[in-house]
């Protein structure tokens, strides 16, 4: 408590500190006021937040209650699908019960049954057995007989070959023999004017091989009924046998060519059939060489040289030496492919073909150059190919345009007074084989004045009064293609070509139909083709004539004409080939 300071009123300081109460006291006052309405307030939001409390209460409440009766409904829901679901597994299993019963007692039943079944099955196949080792037995005792008739077929076969060989030979006769090419690409009928119809037709086969000695034809027209024509050769070759199997068959007559007979191979047909693969094996423009590697692909031509080398193998050293010539037959003039320039260039040189006094065809200043093997051989007739005149038409790309001749003269020495065998012993064959060596012809690369230089020695004319000589030629020949113009499509120089291919292949024909008649004149010189092959044609060699036919229908006519000059050709009767057992004096090459 504060005492009034001296001084002053005391009365006046009271009152000024009662006035200052009392404002502290309205001030306190109000305040009281406002905390009483702000309590107030808070009453009626504590009633407001009581009563929503409350009835939130009564609504969990009521929550409460409501998931209490679903749940006990669920429960008896669930309750009430599991019994029905029990009731029903107690049904099926009911079912499956009886089901399972009558399962069994069938299963009982057809095992039964089955075990019967067995039973008499196994009875049925020991049955069954036993017939079936008799006819095992009865087939082993037929697949015997068959045996025994197929090998007495066989040889009663070869047989009938040798006999029916040995009547050619007798008689004379051509051998022909004739190969179906396959079908190609280009034997559709595609840039000519004909209907569908006949280009479906150009496309089929004609032409099979019935057997190994039958061709059958089947030739139709329109409007008109099929023939079937069949045509007989000593052998057809089907468009699936190789070159190998034709080889085979033309292998035996080399050894007749070293035996002492003349031996001439000519393949003929129409252009495009295969001639040129038959003698040479595929060629392609541009690459003419005989690859080693398709050796399987390879023609009679090289196949011959390898043979006839090897033939010569086998013989005594120095007994054998073999010249070559090519030729070709172009536009009726004859030129030799292996003529060479003064600089060993090889060109073609046209030459001519003359008859000897005794009456055989000869052509001078031919070339022949000697080789030592088949390389060399397939060396000189690649020069001659590269020569060859060729020409693309509509049914070949690389048609020859001319005849080509690769002629092999092999000259045997025949030892003293013993004319029949060749040389006494291995000693003597050296012994002369050094004593002849100046007689023999050039070699691959020598000229003819280098080799005759040699034969005016005292040295060979020694050796020839102790050696005979004996010539013997194998010819091969690949025709030129007869040609259809219209289907060629040639024209200009290629149809002047045509034309002298058409008229040397009918003259062939035509000195063949002389020999056949046995007519008093063959016309020879009709053309450069027959003249050159007067000897082989005319009976002095053994002919064997290669018919090549394509299968398809285009073709038909042609193959006709191929088959009906084969089947002329074998029906011509010559006489007996001569066995060359004559000296022939040495002269220089």
């Amino acid at each position: 408590m504060m005492w009034p300071r001296r001084g002053l009123d005391p009365g006046s300081v009271w009152a000024q500190r009662l006035r200052q109460l009392e404002q502290r006291l309205r001030t306190k006052e109000e305040r009281i006021v406002v905390l009483e309405t702000e309590n107030a307030a808070l009453h009626l939001k504590l009633a407001e937040y009581q009563g929503l409390a409350g009835r939130s209460t009564n609504e969990i409440l009521q929550l409460y209650a409501a998931h209490g009766q679903q749940m006990k409904l669920q429960r008896i829901s669930v309750v009430t699908q599991l019994h029905g679901a029990i009731k029903r597994l107690k049904q099926d299993l009911k079912s499956l019960h009886s089901f399972a019963l009558e399962l069994s007692k069938d299963f009982q039943h057809q095992s039964k049954t089955c075990l019967y079944q067995v039973l008499a099955a196994v009875q049925g196949i020991q049955l069954q057995n036993e017939a079936m080792q008799k006819f095992q037995i009865k087939a082993f005792d037929l697949e015997q007989s068959l045996q025994e008739v197929t090998e007495r077929f066989e040889k009663e076969k070869q047989k009938r070959k040798a006999l029916h060989n040995s009547l050619i030979e007798l008689r004379g006769n051509i051998r022909v023999h004739c190969r179906i090419r396959p079908l190609l690409p280009f034997d559709d009928a595609t840039g000519h004017s004909v209907s569908q119809d006949r280009q479906r037709n150009f496309s089929e086969k004609a032409a099979y091989a019935a057997d190994d000695e039958t061709v059958l034809v089947k030739c139709s027209r329109p409007g008109h009924a099929s023939v079937n024509k069949t045509f007989q050769f000593e052998r057809v070759y089907s468009d699936l046998e190789s070159q190998d199997a034709v080889f085979a068959d033309v292998a035996p007559l080399l050894t007749s060519l070293l035996d002492g007979y003349n031996v001439c191979i000519m393949a003929y047909g129409q252009t495009g059939s295969g001639k040129t693969y038959t003698m040479l094996g595929p060629q392609s423009e541009g690459n003419l060489a005989f690859s080693i590697e398709e050796e399987s692909e390879l023609g009679i031509i090289p196949r011959a040289a390898q043979e006839m080398f090897r033939l010569i193998s086998e013989k005594p050293p120095g007994s054998y030496w073999v010249e070559v010539s090519v030729v070709e037959v172009y536009n009726n003039e004859i030129f030799d492919l292996l003529a060479k320039d003064s600089y060993g260039k090889v060109f073609g040189v046209k030459r001519d073909v003359v008859t000897t006094r005794e009456g055989k065809s000869d052509v001078p200043l031919l070339t022949h150059v000697t080789v030592e093997n088949a390389s060399e051989f397939l060396h000189l007739v690649e020069k001659g190919l590269q020569l060859r005149v060729t020409h693309p038409t509509l049914v070949h790309a690389h048609s020859s345009r001319s005849h080509l001749v690769v002629t092999l003269t092999i000259t045997t020495v025949v030892f003293g007074d013993n004319f029949g065998t060749l040389w006494e012993n291995e000693q003597t064959s050296q012994r002369l084989h050094k004593e002849s060596s100046c007689t023999f012809p050039q070699k691959v690369g020598e000229s003819k004045s280098a080799s005759s230089s040699r034969a005016s020695s005292p040295v060979q004319l020694e050796a020839t009064e102790k050696m005979k000589q004996v010539k013997t030629r194998l010819q091969l020949v690949d025709l030129a293609g007869s040609e259809c113009v219209g289907l060629s499509g040639v024209t200009g120089a290629a149809l002047r070509e045509t034309s002298f291919i058409n008229r040397s292949l009918s003259a062939l024909a035509d000195v063949l139909g002389a020999i056949a008649e046995q007519r008093a004149h063959i016309p020879y010189r009709n053309s450069k083709l027959t003249h050159l092959l007067q000897d082989s044609v005319g009976g002095d060699a053994k002919l064997l004539v290669m018919l090549c036919i394509s299968p398809g229908q285009k073709y038909l006519t042609e193959s006709l004409q191929s088959l009906g000059f084969g089947t002329r050709a074998r029906q011509v009767q010559r006489g007996q080939v001569k066995k060359k057992n004559f000296p022939v004096p040495s002269k220089g090459k």
